[in-house]
């Protein structure tokens, strides 16, 4: 039996200081100026691609794709200029300005998206930076705690100061969330993981946020798995038929269905179901499926679902709980850049 693959928490990297390049004016994502297609169709290798190869090949071993990541990075900025300049940051810093920023933790959480948050600001910045990373996405932080260090000029440090803390504040507060519903299932067997209910967009950095925090993904779109859901019954006629033609459809995809009822359990064992997903199911009708199933799929808990509850769920035996409020209500973690030193600010 198949099921959608589990992402272990990102290896931590011990490179604390390195030296990012200023990115050449022909690299970025997959927009006019790309620089991962070649002639003919011959695609480069992605590493190749517009982000410095050491930050590149650090966003690879994350499990993220870098020229991905370079796309979100672009679209930031350039959402925040507007093709224009930053009229205020030009008006009052001189172009020569150096700057010393720590990125620091207001509060306590667990940090995610520090690679994404470099990668923002290698867009903007117009020379080489440095980089001091004093933690590692995954890591718990506590308030003041500095997260990442960055020499630059100070003009290109203000102007990409907002895009990459908006990024770097949402993926921490996912990772986060997350963290504590890891930490409530802990001694379990049971893994909480994510859903579809994502950013349009930035789905591969919040799920990446949520293998920070200590969770699983489910399937990352549409093709990667079949998910039957109760409109998906009804358009069938029945969850056995929709399961059967998912199935002589395509026959090497897990398939998963929901069910709402302990009878539906019955009918999509008997059809071969790969994982079943208990839609709103109670801890005790819970603990009845498992017994019914007795391992032979994968459940899954839906709905009800809170922190209060979750060790109760937990506790029937079931494998996932799926809670879509990691990625589409976790407030943010709270971070801010603060200047440590500065070099010829005025103009």
């Amino acid at each position: 039996m198949s099921t959608p693959e589990e992402n272990p928490r990102p290896t931590p990297v011990d490179v604390p200081l390195i030296q990012i390049g200023a990115p050449a004016p022909s690299a970025g994502g997959c927009g006019d100026a790309c620089g991962c297609g070649g002639e003919d169709g011959y695609e480069l290798d992605p590493l190749e691609c517009g982000l410095d190869p050491d930050l590149a090949q650090l966003l690879a071993d994350a499990g993220l794709d870098p020229v991905q990541v370079e796309d979100v990075a672009h679209v930031a900025i350039e959402e925040d200029l507007d093709n224009g300049v930053d009229v205020t940051t030009v008006a009052t810093v001189s172009e020569e300005a150096m700057a010393i920023g720590d990125f620091t933790a207001r509060e306590a959480g667990v940090v995610a998206g520090l690679r994404v948050a470099e990668a923002v600001l290698s867009i903007v910045c117009t020379a080489e930076f440095e980089v001091e990373r004093h933690v590692e996405d995954g890591d718990r932080v506590a308030p003041g705690q500095k997260l990442l260090t960055v020499t630059t000029r100070t003009r290109d440090l203000l102007t990409g100061e907002r895009s990459a803390l908006n990024l770097l504040c949402r993926l921490s507060g996912i990772a986060t969330a997350t963290r504590a519903w890891a930490d409530v299932l802990e001694g379990t067997k049971t893994k909480v993981r994510d859903t579809r209910k994502t950013t349009p967009g930035l789905r591969a950095l919040e799920k990446y946020a949520v293998r920070c925090g200590g969770g699983v993904n489910h399937r990352m779109s549409l093709s990667d798995a079949a998910l039957v859901k109760d409109n998906h019954v009804i358009a069938a006629g029945g969850v056995a038929q929709a399961f059967k033609r998912v199935r002589d459809e395509f026959p090497d995809v897990a398939i998963e269905v929901e069910v709402d009822t302990l009878d539906q359990v019955h009918e999509v064992l008997a059809a071969g179901a790969d994982l079943i997903l208990l839609d709103n199911f109670t801890p005790t009708q819970t603990e009845e499926a498992v017994a019914v199933v007795g391992g032979r799929a994968v459940l899954e808990s839906s709905g009800r679902l809170t922190l209060d509850t979750a060790r109760a769920y937990a506790e029937t035996g079931v494998d996932y709980l799926a809670v879509g409020a990691l990625t589409h209500s976790s407030p943010i973690l709270d971070i801010g850049l603060d200047f440590r030193d500065t070099h010829g600010a005025g103009v």
